[in-house]
């Protein structure tokens, strides 16, 4: 019998609250999530902590802060440079006294009003909330800016180690998947059996910074994430990773109604040994397809229903969702 598909809460039930929060999480759990992704970053001090990007002004108040404006600086990372707060500036007791805020405010302005209320979060704390959420839940831990970090003298290998070891958790634990940006990263850790499954996630034009850094010391083009798809297919990744965590663009042929590219991609995906996951489900008019907007207006909620039907249609094997309860009312 073939598996349900697993409803990710992408960074908690962040539809609902600021992402990454404990509110977010303790959330997906209720709706009925089968699992939560945290998105892991680094603090000075080596701590795991949980936020969307190692960039933190826009998802914290640290640029309210008078005694932290003496840590405003200008960095590049993956080749982007940025000016703002970030974390492998700040110490983990810094960092806790720091408020979330949410990242889309103008898109979610409910969310937007819980600024200020919930503190960050250690990927220790959200073990312990998985752990509550009983013994078939999952992780799904995206490691962010790997070569970045590594380039920093910080290492996701031991770090990993570290916490699961402190948490109880086995490295090789079933309930944990891994996945990142940057496949180099997966494959070693999957070498090093940290965490059960592991996945690559892909985006159409993304290039990811590991094979960026490769291709300018080969001197070769770089290969952007489409091209892998088509290009080396699919079997370059069969042996060397457990699944493929795709933006839903990568399944359209066209238009949004007309999936069998899609459905393609999944079925060979399958028959090579690899599960496929899609990101992320958003009801708002903003983030559907135009085949499926109701309207003009961004924060409306579109024709979510039948698009979400669509994608799982396709037999993919989980999806990310940043509204749980309303992926969980479609998932067949």
């Amino acid at each position: 019998m073939t598996a349900r598909p697993l409803v990710i809460a992408h960074r908690g039930a962040s539809g609902y609250h600021p992402e990454h929060t404990r509110p977010a999480y303790l959330t997906a759990i209720s709706q009925g999530a089968n699992a939560i992704e945290p998105d892991l970053v680094f603090s000075k001090d080596g701590v795991l902590v949980i936020r969307h990007e190692n960039e933190i002004s826009g998802t914290t108040d640290v640029a309210s802060r008078p005694e932290f404006s003496d840590r405003l600086a200008t960095k590049v990372v993956d080749g982007e440079e940025l000016t703002g707060w970030f974390t492998e500036d700040f110490t983990w007791a810094e960092l806790s006294t720091l408020l979330c805020k949410e990242r889309l405010p103008e898109l979610r302005p409910g969310n937007a009003k819980e600024d200020g209320q919930y503190p960050i979060l250690r990927f220790i704390d959200l073990l312990e909330i998985a752990d509550q959420a009983g013994p078939d839940f999952t992780l799904v831990v995206e490691i962010k800016h790997p070569t970045y970090f590594a380039g920093l003298g910080f290492s996701f290998e031991a770090a990993l180690t570290q916490d699961l070891f402190l948490a109880g958790w086995r490295t090789d634990d079933s309930r944990l998947i891994m996945e990142s940006f940057e496949k180099s990263i997966i494959v070693r850790l999957r070498e090093l059996q940290i965490g059960a499954q592991h996945f690559y996630i892909m985006d159409r034009e993304h290039v990811a910074f590991d094979e960026l850094v490769w291709a300018v010391s080969e001197g070769v083009p770089p290969i952007s994430n489409a091209d892998e798809l088509s290009g080396p297919g699919l079997e370059a990744f069969s042996g060397r990773l457990d699944g493929l965590a795709l933006a839903s663009s990568l399944l359209f042929d066209g238009s949004a109604l007309e999936l069998s590219h899609g459905r393609a991609i999944v079925e060979q995906a399958h028959q090579l040994g690899l599960k496929i996951f899609i990101w992320t489900l958003r009801p708002e008019n903003e983030f559907l397809p135009e085949t499926f907007r109701t309207s003009a207006d961004p924060l409306e909620h579109g024709q979510w229903q039948a698009f979400y039907e669509k994608l799982w249609e396709l037999g993919i094997d989980g999806a990310f969702a940043d509204h749980p309860d309303l992926a969980v009312r479609t998932r067949p």
